[in-house]
């Protein structure tokens, strides 16, 4: 069954129709772009249009235009919108109309990805699941994503971020979640709030398209969860507390042995068990949310647990892995914590306390004693208090507990003046710079980190230390 026939598409978008075609997928890059996918000529650092017979080119079945580019044939699959951008939210609003998925919206400042693909884990084993693709969460992520939901969709999985007031509401209102999950309410995006109470307002409004008794699934440990609590109150809704101070979910005990997290917690009075392949409380709060909406949607909770436990971070999101630097050593390898991907003050004391209960490797490498290496990058969009919060890291104490720090941008230059003279390590204005002459920095035995915001492209030190040997195989 196709994703889109001509017909459907302009019923849904109201446009004019150009050929009759049907497509199987939705794209906004040509990069990406598989052959049967519907163009979609967004206008974004570049317009869409300019890209259009490229698509048509490399086997798009059609696309979404509000004009036609001059030069593209005049029979080219087309169908034509007076906005491109409305387009693709009249086609979400029919796909998420037609499909009878039980959808579940998640919003946070920390956590919103590496728990959506939890509970792409847990229930893909449970029914078809379609789920949000990396972090496209924003005004053309979302309906992005509900375009390209098959109609025989069991689960639905959308991710809702936002940078800016109001920018939530639209998002629930066109998916129009069954269940909604607060991961966290956090210092980010400072810049456009006057403190963290206007974040959790903005976080709550996820709430705002589910019926009344749905699952409201929040955070009960963050500062304001009161304003998420009364929010779930006011709207009439079954308000679902988790974490260490949760009155429904509630986390007793945890232990990292290793790569592991294990969690005892306990939910409606009963014992739970589950653990993590991956070090970290902040992923076993995230287990706990995760685990909390899925039973609450009522899938298999047992089920759920088993597969949680097979779960690992996605890219530049706290992935672990083992690098040989020595091939002809098998013990010369270090371990590489992959968090490279965003960065704000909680997720940045949450990765340094995994670095600092990381188990390094003795007698191996140059130095024969393995250490817990960190290169830290600025946080972006914190705002007036920026710098003091880059400062703040130094009292950390997980921090404290590190062997040396590396640091890179203007901002973590705040950090780096703090740091006492045997953990001081390098400062750079760029991840590039920080990547040049790394091998001397690192050794087999440590344990590295790389942590900050996407701007600062820590991920450029992650390549640089991969390619300096080989990731140990699987056993």
């Amino acid at each position: 069954m196709s994703l889109w026939t001509a017909a459907e598409a302009a019923a849904a978008t109201g446009g004019r129709v150009q050929g009759d075609w049907t497509v199987e997928g939705v794209s906004i890059d040509t990069r990406t772009l598989e052959a049967g996918d519907l163009f979609v000529a967004l206008q974004a650092a570049r317009d869409g249009h300019d890209f259009v017979a490229q698509a048509l080119n490399d086997g798009a079945g059609a696309a979404l235009v509000s004009r036609v580019p001059d030069d593209v044939a005049d029979d080219a699959p087309l169908l034509i919108v007076d906005d491109v951008l409305k387009g693709l939210e009249a086609l979400g609003a029919a796909a998420r109309a037609r499909t009878d998925a039980k959808v579940i919206g998640i919003t946070g400042s920390v956590g919103k990805t590496s728990t959506k693909e939890m509970l792409l884990a847990m229930l893909a084993e449970q029914g078809r699941t379609h789920a949000s693709v990396a972090s496209y969460n924003n005004h053309w992520g979302v309906p992005l994503t509900l375009a390209r939901m098959p109609r025989d969709t069991e689960y639905a999985i959308i991710e809702m971020g936002m940078n800016h007031p109001g920018e939530i509401r639209p998002l629930t209102m066109l998916a129009r979640p069954h269940a909604a999950l607060i991961t966290t309410v956090a210092a980010a995006h400072l810049e456009a709030f006057d403190d963290i109470t206007g974040i959790a307002v903005e976080k709550a409004s996820i709430f705002d398209s589910l019926e009344r008794g749905s699952p409201a699934v929040y955070n009960a440990d963050v500062e304001t969860s009161a304003i998420l609590a009364a929010k779930a109150l006011d709207l009439r809704l079954h308000g679902i507390a988790f974490g260490e101070h949760g009155f429904d979910w509630k986390l007793k005990e945890l232990s990292i042995q290793g790569d592991t997290t294990v969690v005892q917690a306990e939910y409606e009075d009963q014992p739970l068990l589950f653990k993590l392949a991956t070090p970290g409380r902040h992923f076993a709060m995230n287990g706990l949310g995760a685990l909390a909406i899925v039973q609450a949607i009522g899938a298999d909770l047992g089920r759920a647990v088993t597969a949680l436990g097979r779960w690992v971070p996605f890219k530049g999101r706290g992935q672990r892995e083992m690098i040989y630097l020595d091939p002809t050593e098998t013990d010369g390898y270090l371990s590489l914590i992959d968090d490279s991907y965003n960065a704000n003050p909680t997720s940045m004391a949450a990765a340094l306390e995994v670095l600092a209960g990381a188990q390094t490797v003795d007698g191996v490498g140059r130095k024969g004693k393995g250490r817990r290496i960190a290169f830290l990058g600025d946080m972006k969009e914190l705002g007036p208090d920026a710098v003091a919060l880059h400062a703040g890291i130094a009292h950390l104490s997980a921090t404290q507990s590190l062997d040396v720090i590396h640091c890179v941008g203007p901002l973590m230059r705040s950090l780096y003046d703090l740091l006492p003279a045997h953990q001081r390590g390098d400062w750079y204005e760029t991840s590039q710079e920080m990547g040049e002459g790394l091998r001397h920095r690192i050794d087999a035995g440590d344990v590295v980190l790389a942590k900050g915001s996407l701007s600062m492209k820590l991920g450029a030190v992650v390549d640089a230390i991969r390619k300096m040997g080989h990731p140990v195989p699987d056993m």
